[in-house]
């Protein structure tokens, strides 16, 4: 029996792999140059289901992965860990997941002190070698896909960083998931694929074929994508298009990070469209309980699909896709006032024009989603914002007085 295995990548994880099959492993290393090595965690030998989750360091993949650890599921997260947005909170999101930074290395699995059943990957999604190469090694039975290029108003400046990680990835992704046996995929959308679409509320049966940024043309063609896998190779596919998210250890391009900051440092925010604009804001716990009754519920063929009238969100083949949102528009400034009432401080507001690639309001059709899986959001404005402000005064040490 091979009483030990030190893994420094991915080519020594084929050999895990193998060896895990074979029952001839007891416990695994992560081995390197800076550190000692040292046993992790016992080899788990059981049924546990494995699950990739890609952005792990992220915003929703951070909470994803902690939820399905907790329920007891293997857990492999992989992520850029890209500067898009400051680099520190996204290594502080992993190192509340057991992954301190300073063992992190690209392509070099990082056993988590937290959580036995999580290690994480720096990763791009456009390294196809060595994330066919991950997917050889773990034979995933779910793959979780949230790593994107995220940012409407950034595509305006930055085009090719959304076809590198958004198609580039994605296909990667789906080549990895083909060829390796995954059960199951399911990858963020988005809410912006409806785009000039002025129907409400937004519903997976409408027509997205007119996005207004590129940011939602990547999103809209991962969906085309994926049911071209799913009709070609019978992969089951499920996109999930998120209605603006926030909560707590959320992303600082979005507004209620962006307003809360201001405001607590006695800076004006910048209100577009002069605030006549809605979102339908849903909570993160409320994204990642649907993620999470998706995950476990694969498409089917829909045996009634018609070509002459195709509903978009279904197919003959293992394909479906819905919105998760809170099934409610918000005024923008009655979301301010939601801060300003959580802060006890008032907004100095300027107001500006629509930016181009927004839209001026959202609103998700969440009946699929209550129908297959039996779950509507519902997390109030004033508590998720509540949540989220009081994360933001503990994690950046802003006096409560």
């Amino acid at each position: 029996m091979c009483e030990n295995l030190v893994i420094n990548n991915y080519d020594h994880l084929k050999t895990y792999f193998y060896l895990k099959n074979s029952r001839q492993i007891n416990f695994i290393f992560l081995s390197f140059a800076d550190q000692n090595r040292e046993p992790v965690f016992p080899l788990s030998l059981g049924s546990n289901m494995k699950i990739l989750i890609t952005g792990t360091a992220g915003f929703i993949g951070y909470h994803l992965a902690k939820k399905l650890l907790a329920q007891g599921y293997d857990v492999v997260g992989i992520d850029s860990i890209n500067d898009y947005y400051d680099v520190s909170l996204k290594y502080a999101r992993l190192k509340d997941s057991g992954i301190d930074e300073e063992n992190v290395r690209y392509n070099k699995p990082v056993q988590s002190t937290v959580y036995p059943g999580y290690r994480f990957v720096q990763l791009k999604l456009e390294d196809r070698e060595n994330l066919h190469a991950l997917f050889a090694a773990e034979q995933f039975d779910r793959v979780c896909n949230l790593a994107a290029q995220a940012g409407v108003r950034y595509s305006l400046t930055n085009p090719y960083a959304y076809i590198d990680s958004n198609i580039t990835g994605f296909i990667n992704i789906l080549e990895g998931c083909r060829h390796h046996g995954v059960k199951h995929l399911a990858y963020a959308s988005s809410s912006s694929v409806y785009g000039l679409n002025e129907t409400m509320p937004f519903s997976t049966a409408h027509n997205v074929d007119h996005p207004v940024s590129l940011y939602a043309a990547s999103k809209k063609s991962n969906e085309l994508m994926a049911h071209t896998y799913s009709h070609l190779y019978g992969l089951p596919t499920t996109g999930l298009r998120f209605f603006t998210v926030y909560g707590p250890w959320g992303r600082p391009d979005m507004a209620l990070f962006l307003f809360t900051r201001a405001i607590l440092e006695g800076k004006p925010i910048d209100v577009f469209n002069n605030g006549q604009m809605e979102r339908d804001f849903t909570y993160v716990d409320d994204i990642v309980e649907g993620i999470t009754r998706v995950l476990d519920n694969p498409p089917e063929g829909n045996a009634e699909w018609s070509g002459k009238q195709p509903d978009p969100s279904s197919s003959k083949a293992p394909y479906k896709i819905y919105n998760i949102g809170n099934n409610n528009s918000v005024q923008l400034l009655d979301f301010i006032k939601a801060i300003e009432n959580n802060l006890g401080m008032k907004a100095e507001m300027n107001m500006m024009p629509i930016q181009p690639g927004d839209v001026v309001k959202t609103w998700a059709d969440v009946d699929d989603l209550v129908a297959n899986v039996d779950y509507r959001p519902g997390t109030p404005i004033e508590k998720g914002v509540q949540q989220f402000i009081d994360w933001y005064k503990t994690f950046y040490n802003h006096n409560r007085t």
